[in-house]
């Protein structure tokens, strides 16, 4: 039997990939936002591609911010520059 991927949408590009090629980042019920490497953090979640050009958009456009509605620190966005693909 053939498990199905589970698909996400990327908040830059906006295509549908699988969940294991994209960066999920969450907002915690508490207000903290991080990064969850394991995919099972509680909270809000939105999901970035590993390319530097999704980063590098979602960044200019503030799409986390609107996802959030809140400001993302600069650790965060240091941390996906460290995480990504060219």
């Amino acid at each position: 039997m053939i498990k199905k991927q589970s698909l996400r949408q990327c908040i830059a590009c906006r295509e549908m990939k699988a969940k294991t090629d994209l960066i999920r980042i969450v907002k915690s019920p508490e207000g903290i936002i991080s990064i969850d490497s394991t995919g099972k953090m509680q909270g809000r979640g939105a999901y970035i591609c590993k390319l530097d050009p999704c980063l590098q958009r979602a960044e200019k456009q503030k799409a986390l911010s609107r996802v959030f509605k809140m400001a993302v620190p600069n650790e965060i966005w240091a941390e996906l520059q460290g995480t990504h693909v060219n």
